[in-house]
């Protein structure tokens, strides 16, 4: 006798359809998780009603950063690599922005 008896070839089809219905029934629908709404907090609350898209605070803020991003990157950049090639490269003497520092002489200690 080879094979599966007529038996087992039946458990094996039930086991086969139960898995595989039991992975179909792993998967989330786009409903789910259903959770139940949480309360917010005092802070959370003012945080969450503070950065809504499209508030006064996320525009104005935006208008700054984008300000500053531009004052950096085409006026303190550039600014910086004038003055650094003016004090180093075209000045007359060498290294022109730098004090004199005081003369020192020996002193004899007798």
């Amino acid at each position: 006798m080879s094979g599966y008896t007529p038996d087992e070839k039946l458990r094996v089809e039930q086991l086969t359809k139960l898995r595989r219905q039991w992975l179909k029934d792993q998967e989330l629908s786009p409903r789910e998780p259903v959770l139940p709404p949480q309360k917010q907090g005092p802070v959370a609350k003012f945080w969450s009603g503070f950065l809504e898209p499209k508030s006064l605070w996320r525009l104005y803020t935006y208008k700054a950063y984008s300000a500053g991003v531009w004052t950096f990157t085409r006026l303190i950049i550039p600014a910086w690599i004038v003055h650094y090639y003016v004090k180093y490269h075209v000045a007359t003497k060498p290294y022109a922005i730098v004090e004199v520092k005081p003369k020192l002489f020996p002193v004899s200690t007798f």
